[in-house]
């Protein structure tokens, strides 16, 4: 290598700027990571349901979902590096209006600002690592994303849990203030390319996916508010008496489909697309998208679902949460930090195969061992062994995208991976939700038939069609209300409880299943190693 090669490899290799981007991805992770802790507090602060706390999730995924492709151009057009201090000022604001919140609508519009400036950092992440990194540099930056990933929703649930606990959920945000803040003055450590005037959004492109996310999100979200099929009282308006929520989904899917029909149209003119579908060329990325989303619905739903369980239904406290997801997430961290060095020895295919049957037999496991005590030996085996496959496969997945692109195209494959992860996190969360709230209504319905303890007359007295997860305490306090005797009350509590864990076994179940199906789209990961991202020349 001459002199001067030799001196811009030495250039290319200081890892300050690499400090700031890991420290973007722990910012958006760690405030995703952070949403759940905070629910419970959110719930007593605000006295709004959990499914209406919960919405914060959904939210932050969507505005990241709906954008991201357009943000991508953006980071095209002005320059990554320009646009990304931007951005970070605009996820500041957006931890102060958490900190700040007096009502939960401030909440959600906090999110909807981290949403949109997530939008940016997610694709500009990649973009800035194929314009910072070359050779193994490059694959460990990339693989160190995924590893921030997992750091932040450790560090998150331990911090988190324990300023919920002893101080209260807001201050759980004055992290992602500082967090955004050091980025910001990190970011003029970065080198980036001048932003190209001439890139032009496609504007019918982002308003189609836009639209698309949307629908899918809301439809999704409110299948248990609004009905499955039929519409409920709840619904804001129907459809030939049928619920808005899957035709929304469904108009949702229409429209995805328009997005990519318009965008194929654009190419084969020569016009430049709103995200270049050429990094979806094979059936191997189509395959590692399918599987991320796979992945990161399953990640969510669980992150969802034990932290409601624990703080809502057992009543306990945003430190016992954290402690109970701790070997789940600290399983996560570490998998997918050293996942990378089983590279040059076994194939994408190979690792996602088995990491798939990891999780699949894990969540089988928990589906048998789990009960109202997460402390015990049982469920925190079942944990690790799912934190193993689900670590290894947010690395590899997203490694296999990255590698499969030539560097121009580094921000395109921000955008999808963007879009796939934030759209499958809300779809999650809101799916298993809805399922878990259906399973229960149904199964305290059959219940109730089956005890004779408690008499028609008294189930009348309560509103069967809003059963939701509640705990002890309050199923207590709403039994007061009613002509309930004291033996009847206790009945009652021990059926409750009784549905609530059966409820989650078959959350836990079902989510078994969606793991072993994705052992389908995993088949079809390459066989390589992989390496850098591709220069264009080399594409």
């Amino acid at each position: 290598m001459s002199e001067p090669a030799q001196t811009a490899q030495t250039a290319r290799s200081s890892w300050t700027p690499m400090i700031g981007l890991f420290l973007a991805q722990v910012l958006m992770s760690f405030n995703v990571a952070a949403l759940p802790i905070s629910l419970g507090g959110m719930v007593e602060d605000f006295s709004v349901p959990p499914t209406v706390a919960s919405s914060t999730i959904v939210v932050y995924g969507l505005a990241v979902a709906a954008l991201v492709m357009t943000g991508a151009k953006l980071g095209q057009r002005i320059g990554w590096a320009l646009i990304f201090r931007a951005v970070l000022v605009v996820f500041a604001a957006s931890s102060l209006a958490m900190i700040l919140s007096p009502t939960v609508a401030w909440v959600i519009v906090g999110q909807l600002l981290a949403g949109a400036a997530a939008a940016i950092i997610v694709p500009s992440l990649v973009a800035l690592i194929a314009e910072n990194y070359r050779g193994a540099q490059q694959a460990t930056a990339v693989g160190s994303l995924g590893s921030a990933r997992a750091f932040s929703g450790m560090s998150a649930f331990l911090i988190g849990g324990t300023l919920g606990t002893f101080v209260g959920w807001r201050p759980i945000f004055l992290i992602t203030l500082a967090l955004a803040i050091a980025v910001f003055v990190l970011s003029f450590s970065l080198r980036s390319d001048k932003g190209d005037s001439s890139v032009r959004i496609d504007l019918v492109a982002s308003v189609l996916i836009g639209a698309a996310v949307v629908c899918l999100t809301l439809g999704f979200n409110n299948l248990n508010g609004w009905g499955p099929l039929r519409a409920q009282d709840g619904a804001p308006f129907s459809v030939l008496g049928l619920s808005p929520a899957p035709v929304l989904v469904v108009l949702g899917l229409v429209l995805g489909q328009l997005f990519f029909v318009w965008t194929r149209r654009r190419m084969r003119l020569g016009k430049v697309p709103l995200v270049d579908l050429s990094v979806l060329g094979s059936g191997r990325e189509r395959s590692a998208v399918y599987a991320m989303f796979i992945i990161v619905s399953m990640e969510a739903a669980v992150n969802f679902t034990v932290p409601i369980y624990i703080q809502v239904v057992q009543g306990r406290t945003p430190l016992d949460t954290s402690l109970a997801m701790l070997p789940f997430n600290l399983t996560v961290f570490v998998t997918a930090t050293l996942i990378i060095r089983f590279y040059p020895r076994f194939a994408p295919r190979t690792i996602a195969l088995f990491s798939f049957a990891l999780t699949t037999v894990a969540l089988v496991w928990l589906s048998a061992v789990v009960t109202n005590n997460w402390e015990t030996l049982p469920t925190i085996l079942g944990l690790i062994v799912f934190g193993i496959g689900q670590g290894s496969l947010v690395t590899l997945v997203f490694n296999v995208l990255v590698t499969a692109a030539p560097k121009h195209l580094a921000g395109d494959v921000g955008s999808i991976r963007g879009t796939t992860q934030n759209l499958a996190s809300a779809v999650g969360t809101a799916v298993m939700g809805a399922v878990l709230v259906m399973v229960l209504g149904a199964g305290v319905g059959r219940a109730v038939v089956e005890h004779p303890e408690l008499p028609d007359e008294l189930v009348a007295q309560v509103d069967l069609d809003q059963v939701n997860f509640v705990s002890n305490d309050e199923l207590d306090e709403v039994l007061s209300a009613t002509t309930a005797t004291e033996e009847q009350v206790e009945a009652a509590v021990a059926l409750n409880e009784e549905q609530r864990l059966r409820t989650l076994k078959t959350g836990f179940l079902i989510l078994a299943g969606i793991s072993a199906v994705a052992a389908l789209p995993a088949s079809r990961l390459p066989k390589y190693v992989p390496g850098e991202i591709p220069d264009p020349e080399d594409s």
